[in-house]
């Protein structure tokens, strides 16, 4: 298949949005872990009772029921809203149909989440704010019994079958079952896409500082956003270009087309069933006759054999840090669940900033705190997921960094004028006092606090 083809149907779907003149909207999604707080594995007949009580009571519809008839999806009529479960019946998920402002999400929010905690109550259940499943290790750790999630944990499990690639790949490939995240979609215009990537890619770092929550406790308590690693090794990293942080400084709207291009597919669907196959640039699997993949069949996984088609593009799914979407919004994915009370730090930050980029980008082009030290953006961003800080700057200089681009986000919000900027102060808290969620975890534990109090702690509203 020529070249020009494919990049037309990419720049169609994913720069031709961008184009199209529209009212600035927010998309906010947040995943909570689901902790039996007796320590034993989640009951997923209780998920479900719990869902279906929200359902009934909230008027939404079912939109999506699993392999055995369990609800896994609900959407609602008036607002779109969707209560759904990320990749297993342990993480669930409310995301919000797109609004102007976040004060009308928040309050749906807040109702939406004190009627499930008042259900997971009566079963000694909860959730809460934290980036990984507190109790993982007592959990059934298996995916929604559905095609997508079946075929995504099949896949990450393949892992072992690249011994000859020069990666390294951990031994969590189930982690989709328990890590949560904290997403935000944001309209962006075609003219600042370069801008817009290159700057928001260099904020890395001080969102590591601030919103690290996802430890694996007992296994590596110095990682504090163990999400990333998860994501970057496992079979999601065999091409570095679908994972992570660009690592380049896009000049103009070709090189994105030209970044996006170098991305691979390793799944899409077809006649009802999901098939995964080797991770494969597109540029070179338009180019195969043939591909051979693999699906799940009544139990098993069988081989297939395969011709690409343009319209596979739409199976396209990146794991960057910031994803352009078809609907011609980026949305945000490094930042771990947070506290619950805090939920809606992580899109207010985005959307204060959003408006704020060139004065952004001329604090990063003169700062000599974080960057002209011989690091790019991605490897600070390893280096500010740790316990340690690295020695490069003095810790106080490192946080008034981090107060100045609050700040700027501050103003972006101040000048919507809708006293948005409320949902920072958890942000200033942590820059003066030089932690994040997943610090203040450790402190908390190594206090003697319980961890079903620290549970109780993160997930008040």
């Amino acid at each position: 298949m020529e070249n020009e083809i494919i990049k037309k149907a990419l720049y169609e779907r994913y720069i031709e949005p961008t184009k199209k003149k529209r009212e600035k909207y927010i998309g906010v999604e947040i995943e909570m872990p689901i902790v039996n707080l007796s320590e034993k594995a989640v009951d997923f007949s209780v998920v479900h009772n719990v869902a279906w009580e929200f359902i009934q009571h909230f008027g939404f519809d079912v939109t999506g029921r699993d392999d055995e008839g369990e609800i896994y999806s609900s959407a609602s009529p008036e607002n779109g809203d969707i209560l759904s479960f990320d990749c297993s019946y342990n993480n669930l998920e409310l995301s919000f149909g797109k609004e102007k402002n976040l004060h009308d999400i928040y309050r749906r929010f807040k109702e939406y989440y004190k009627f499930l905690q008042g259900k997971f109550s009566e079963y000694n259940y909860t959730l809460t704010g934290m980036g990984i499943n507190p109790h993982r290790i007592y959990n059934h750790n298996v995916p929604i019994p559905n095609g997508r999630y079946r075929m995504l944990y099949h896949h990450l499990h393949t892992y072992k079958k690249y011994t000859h690639l020069p990666m390294y790949f951990h031994s969590y490939p189930e982690y989709g079952t328990f890590s949560s995240a904290s997403q935000v979609q944001l309209d962006v215009s075609y003219d600042s896409l370069p801008l817009f990537l290159n700057t928001f890619s260099k904020l890395e770092p001080i969102k590591a500082l601030l919103f690290s929550n996802s430890v694996m406790l007992g296994k590596n308590d110095d990682i504090f956003c163990c999400r990333d690693m998860f994501w970057e090794n496992s079979t999601h990293g065999i091409n570095p270009h679908n994972i992570g942080m660009y690592n380049y400084e896009f000049s103009s709207v070709e090189e994105i087309l030209s970044y996006i291009e170098s991305s691979s597919l390793y799944c899409f669907e077809r006649e009802d069933k999901y098939i995964n196959f080797a991770p494969t640039e597109l540029r070179n699997f338009f180019d195969k006759s043939s591909i051979t993949g693999e699906y799940y069949d009544n139990g098993e996984y069988k081989t297939t054999e395969f011709s690409p088609r343009l319209n596979d593009i739409q199976y396209l799914r990146t794991f960057k840090f910031i994803d352009l979407t078809f609907r011609g919004t980026a949305e945000f994915r490094s930042i771990c669940t947070q506290p619950i009370k805090d939920s809606l730090c992580t899109a207010a930050f985005h959307l204060g900033l959003a408006d704020k980029l060139p004065e952004l980008s001329e604090l990063f082009e003169n700062d000599h705190v974080l960057y002209h030290k011989g690091y790019n953006a991605s490897e600070l961003r390893k280096l500010f997921i740790r316990n340690n800080l690295p020695d490069i700057a003095a810790s106080d200089e490192i946080y008034e960094l981090a107060g100045k681009v609050i700040d700027l986000s501050c103003d972006g919000l101040k000048a919507r004028n809708l006293g948005e900027e409320k949902y920072l102060t958890p942000l200033y808290e942590r820059a003066y006092k030089k932690t994040n969620p997943a610090r203040h975890l450790l402190e908390l534990r190594d206090s003697g606090k319980s961890m079903k109090d620290i549970i109780l702690e993160y997930a008040e509203i």
